[in-house]
């Protein structure tokens, strides 16, 4: 199969995973994802499955990916906040979708490959930060959307608290050893609204910056 069928029958996984916002598929399919692979796992980027990259973090399988990108509502007023940059291939989704992405993430080697790749690949305005992305980013809140790509015990405080009213979050939430919900928290004048969008698994969300050992 040749990267055009490839690339047909990924777009046809998606939409037959219920994925049919046109911008988002356009998206998906206008951003290679095996940029953001190495070794191997380059050739299998249009795999519907999740895939290791560095630091013992994994890559999502593009069907939450796109369905995750759905769920925010997202317009080109936006500024968004990605907590969980790992390979940077949701954050590189989102730009081509709205104005402006910041990233925060805890592995400084994944967050160095990420900046890394985005300015060779020219997404300038993705911001990437390397830190703990439990608490956000204070400095650049409030935000229009956030996206969560590690799970949480219940919505963060602190991150619900750096959405604008009208903001909607997405993130999984749950135990990390039972089956986790992605969920959708819109923020109201009258406080929030929750919508199910299903089982997922993710990596646990976890606090402070990993003390990885540098290569």
């Amino acid at each position: 199969m040749d990267q055009n069928e490839k690339r047909m029958q990924f777009i046809l996984t998606l939409r037959s995973k219920g994925i049919s916002d046109p911008a988002v598929l356009a998206a998906m399919e206008s951003t290679p994802r095996n940029l953001f692979l190495e070794g191997i796992f380059k050739e299998r980027g249009y795999e519907d499955r999740p895939l290791p990259i560095g630091s013992g973090q994994t890559v999502s399988q593009p069907s939450i990916v796109a369905k995750m990108t759905e769920a925010l509502e997202l317009n080109s007023r936006c500024k968004v906040l990605e907590v969980g940059t790992g390979s940077g291939y949701q954050a590189a989704i989102l730009s081509k979708l709205v104005r402006r992405v910041y990233t925060v993430e805890r592995h400084r080697p994944l967050a160095r490959a990420a900046r890394a790749l985005f300015q060779q690949l020219d997404y300038s305005n993705i911001t990437v930060v390397t830190g703990d992305g439990s608490l956000g980013l204070p400095e650049q809140a409030p935000f229009d959307r956030i996206i969560l790509t590690a799970a949480a015990e219940d919505p963060p405080a602190n991150l619900l608290a750096q959405l604008k009213v009208g903001g909607i979050m997405v993130l999984p939430v749950g135990q990390t050893d039972t089956v986790q919900a992605m969920i959708k928290v819109v923020k109201t004048e009258n406080g929030l609204e929750y919508t199910e969008l299903g089982e997922v698994r993710f990596v646990p969300l976890l606090a402070g910056v990993a003390k990885d050992t540098e290569h």
